[in-house]
């Protein structure tokens, strides 16, 4: 909704400025989008006139010009076919901003000659008119008046309308909110009853009071039609309306001056003296449409709407016609031309939901659907009759005839019980009665004071329905800068948050991860099914039935697709080398008890070539960083048991393992994926990842983790042994490393693998470990036996695996 600073001091008798007034309603809640001033825009363009124009040397087309302007005489090359000698323009001098152009003009030769400045067409200034030539202005004006104070430009105020808030969408109700916060005065205009010559010849039916209640008319005859005076042009063009003509002028002026929607009928083109309001209509065969088929109106925008039985249409030709769209849009058959001497002029009101789902079926948003959705006042259907009657004569001439209303507009808002106490308990502010009153009274409630009072809306406020909304009326214009405030009580030192176990472990992850240099990613829950079904999921029990996207109809059963994904587009973007985690939920059901909490990490490995090789198996050190994990989210690494060959088939065979706690309890599945589902999911491997069941890690015992004490350092200096063991082929490296480290917790410190050899020397099917143990005296420096001792309990530990130690 815009309107001009004038237009709304045509209603408010203020002094303030557009930005006042911007301020004033953004106070009032009126949500201002911009102000455009116009002035601002046109500072450094004044009026010039041309002194000589002579053919330009250098050119057919331009024309050298001796310009008289603010800044003296001016040589300026202009192309406009209309240049001429004594003419009255726009000039534009160097360094000024052509809105219309969007540039900045800069001093530089035409074809050899320089230019110092530019005579200006109406578009270049984005002003109306005719853009052929430079401006033509009348020849008594002043060299160097202003531009804006030629155009008549002034701030145009742009503002978005609440749809509760029908009346904003005239300047007359933003002058009556404004007038109520004591910006200015309320202008009330009288709107006088025109009495009429003559019995309306023409007659209304309403066969649809469901739609239409109340319509009212009138004929004015002898009227002149043609272009609207200046003021009327000016003030519909500044909000970006075309003048059309008079007849249809008035009708959008008061439209937008007082929310007040009409229409015009050329009776001289209406069939019969008969208007009928009706739903639309699937007949027999009729001279207007096939039997069967839904009659169809071509509008004033030219286009053939096809009318649904539940719209609203006005019908002449004793209602077999269509001749407009109630609360739409008029026909083509009888709009109004400068030919039109007799008009009919409709003021009615039209139900706001049947004039919704109108505009939104036939893709129609016109000024008239767009009031009458939101809800036109009720009490207005006469009195904007008579506005425009008299704006009509005024304009047009002619005599009008009496009123004719059919039907009868819907009753009145209720009144409200209102208790004024009720404003401080439920705002804090502090009013007096007779305020509290005159705020209401000032917006057009009636109140009748009693225990309680009695208040009563004015018609064009229906959105008002009980207390709380008076209230929110007396805040809003008393100003919610008055709120008061007062602090909240002093309760004491907020209690600290307390973490449950998984939410603690759910953080001591997310920080041990983001330390290894893993980026955290969050993505979506979901996936597309014939992904899922790589990983195991895609059953139709998880398809989401209304999905954001085709490729996310699926719950995911792996947080693996989304991380994969997420790697493959970095690299199309030239990161290859990632490292990513993410930290929740997987859907292996439907059933609550199907959803599982993972910790899932991947890495890409794709680190810049050297010539010193590709370094040490990714592999192994994605597993360094699930163990240091592990370990820091409390699990005992200890009692893992490492199993190959049962993951799943997104995994690789050869390169991927389980962590086990027991037989049945898999906590967590790793290792390299599978090439067959990086292709799939248009991903370059390797891939490596891993994947904790945050579930099926066991919470530590206690209602509370001992703090650790302090740290137990030795004194004495360790020692190392190396031990080499033939073992079968196929058996677990890990199982003769923790069988090792547990032939004596106290002394055995670590033990780490650094050789296996297979060939001559070991027996066919068989291999030689070799493992570093460290070993770490505790009160005093061991002893060559108590070294040898501790050998033969490291060598009987091995044994029980089916190790042998190597001769």
């Amino acid at each position: 909704m815009k309107f001009t600073l004038s237009w709304l001091k045509s209603h408010l008798n203020t002094e303030a400025d557009a930005a006042t007034v911007a301020e004033a309603m953004t106070m009032a809640g009126l949500e201002v989008e911009d102000v455009h001033d116009p002035i601002a825009a046109l500072a450094p363009f004044t009026v010039a006139r041309i002194v000589s124009a002579e053919q330009h040397p250098n050119a057919d087309r331009l024309r050298v010009c001796q310009v008289e302007t603010v800044d003296g005489m001016k040589e300026i090359v202009c192309g406009a076919p209309n240049a001429r000698a004594g003419l009255t323009t726009i000039y534009a001098p160097i360094g000024a901003y052509v809105p219309g152009l969007g540039v900045t003009l800069v001093e530089k030769p035409v074809r050899g000659v320089v230019s110092n400045g530019m005579l200006c067409s109406a578009s270049e200034l984005e002003q109306p008119g005719d853009s052929d030539g430079i401006l033509d202005l009348p020849g008594q004006l002043q060299v160097g008046t202003p531009a804006a104070a030629v155009f008549g430009a002034e701030p145009v105020i742009d503002f978005e309308v609440t749809p509760n808030r029908p009346d904003w969408l005239g300047v007359a109700g933003i002058a009556r909110d404004l007038a109520a916060t004591g910006l200015g005065t309320l202008i009330d205009y009288e709107i006088a009853t025109v009495r009429g010559g003559f019995p309306c010849p023409i007659t209304v039916r309403i066969e649809a009071p469901e739609q239409c209640p109340v319509f009212a008319g009138r004929l004015i005859r002898g009227v002149k039609n043609g272009p609207s005076p200046a003021w009327l042009q000016h003030r519909l063009t500044a909000i970006g309306l075309r003048s059309i003509n008079r007849l249809v002028d008035v009708t959008n002026l008061i439209a937008y001056d007082r929310a007040r929607p009409l229409h015009v009928y050329d009776a001289s083109k209406l069939v019969g003296q008969e208007i009928v309001v009706r739903g639309g209509q699937v007949a027999a065969d009729t001279p207007h449409h096939e039997g069967g088929e839904h009659e169809h109106l071509i509008a004033l925008d030219g286009k053939t709407y096809a009318l649904g039985t539940d719209m609203c249409v006005i019908a002449d030709a004793s209602g077999e016609r269509p001749i407009g769209l109630g609360g739409v849009m008029g026909g083509e058959s009888t709009g109004c031309s400068d030919d039109t001497t007799d008009v009919f002029v409709e003021s009615a009101w039209f139900d706001p939901i049947t004039t919704a789902q109108t505009g939104r079926t036939l893709t129609i948003s016109s000024d008239a659907q767009y009031r009458f959705a939101r809800g036109v006042d009720t009490a207005s259907v006469v009195p904007g009759l008579e506005l425009a009657t008299r704006l009509i004569l005024d304009l047009c001439g002619g005599e009008p005839s009496d009123v004719v209303v059919a039907g009868q507009a819907p009753a009145l808002p209720r009144p409200v019980a209102f208790d004024p106490a009720r404003v401080e308990r439920l705002t804090g502010l502090s009013l007096s009665d007779d305020r509290i009153a005159d705020i209401l009274t000032a917006l057009g409630f009636e109140i009748a004071r009693g225990s309680p009072w009695s208040v009563t809306p004015p018609s064009w406020r229906r959105d008002v329905e009980g207390a709380a909304d008076l209230i929110e009326e007396v805040a809003r214009i008393e100003g919610y800068g008055a709120l008061p405030s007062t602090p909240l009580p002093d309760q004491g030192a907020p209690s600290r948050g307390v973490l449950n176990p998984r939410q603690a472990r759910v953080r001591l992850a997310r920080r041990a991860l983001a330390a290894m240099g893993y980026a955290e990613a969050v993505t979506w829950s979901f996936t597309k099914q014939s992904t899922a079904a790589l990983f195991g999921g895609g059953d139709d029990r998880l398809l989401v039935e209304n999905p954001i996207a085709a490729d996310l109809d699926c719950m995911r059963p792996s947080v693996l697709p989304n991380l994969i994904q997420a790697a493959a587009r970095n690299a199309a973007r030239g990161h290859a080398d990632a490292a990513l985690f993410e930290i929740g939920p997987i859907y292996l059901d439907d059933q609550p008890t199907g959803q599982r909490t993972v910790i899932t990490g991947l890495i890409a490995p794709h680190a810049a070539r050297h010539w010193s090789g590709t370094g040490e198996d990714a592999l192994f050190g994605l597993k360094g960083d699930l163990m240091t994990l592990l370990g820091q989210l409390g699990v005992p690494v200890a009692s893992l048991q490492l199993v190959q060959g049962q993951n799943r088939d997104w995994w690789h065979p050869g390169r991927s393992a389980r962590l086990q706690l027991g037989p049945k309890t898999v906590m967590v599945e790793f290792g390299a994926l599978h090439p067959h589902v990086l292709k799939a999911l248009d991903a370059d491997g390797p891939m490596l990842a891993f994947e904790i069941v945050l579930d099926a890690v066991p919470e530590p015992r206690g209602a509370k983790a001992k703090t650790r004490g302090p740290a137990q350092l030795a004194n004495l200096m360790p020692l190392s042994r190396d031990f080499a063991f033939v073992v079968e082929d196929g058996k677990a490296a890990g199982d003769l490393v923790r069988a090792v480290a547990g032939a004596d917790k106290t002394l055995i410190t670590d033990v780490r693998m650094f050789d296996l050899y297979r060939g001559q020397g070991v027996a066919e099917g068989h291999a030689s470990v070799g493992l570093e143990v460290m070993i770490q005296p505790r009160d005093a420096t061991l002893t060559e036996a108590e070294i040898e001792a501790l050998s033969s309990k490291i060598v009987a530990a091995a044994a029980k695996t089916g190790a042998v130690l190597r001769g």
